[in-house]
């Protein structure tokens, strides 16, 4: 079983990830542009996040991989809002 301790600290760096992601999904919308190295941090740091739930999961009870479940779902409903918009600037959007 994962520690209260890990998940906490766990959810709380999922939590700044998703803040940092979404400032910089906001500031890449206003300015219509999305390839500034911030931008590329924030979805490495979403990746990362992604794959720690993953990992973390393996030793998670039902409770808590319920948490993990509805985390990894913010996470990557960010990331793919994010991949999707610098797509469509560079204009590999579907339209």
């Amino acid at each position: 079983m994962a520690t209260r301790d890990s998940m906490g600290e766990l959810m709380l760096q999922c939590e700044q990830t998703i803040a940092f992601a979404e400032e910089q999904f906001k500031e890449a919308s206003l300015q219509q542009h999305y390839n500034n190295d911030d931008y590329t941090r924030a979805l490495q740091m979403l990746e990362e996040s992604y794959n720690d739930i993953a990992k973390m999961a393996h030793s998670a009870n039902s409770q808590q991989r319920d948490q993990l479940h509805r985390m990894r779902l913010q996470l990557q409903q960010l990331q793919n809002s994010m991949i999707l918009e610098g797509q469509d600037y560079r204009g590999g959007g579907v339209y």
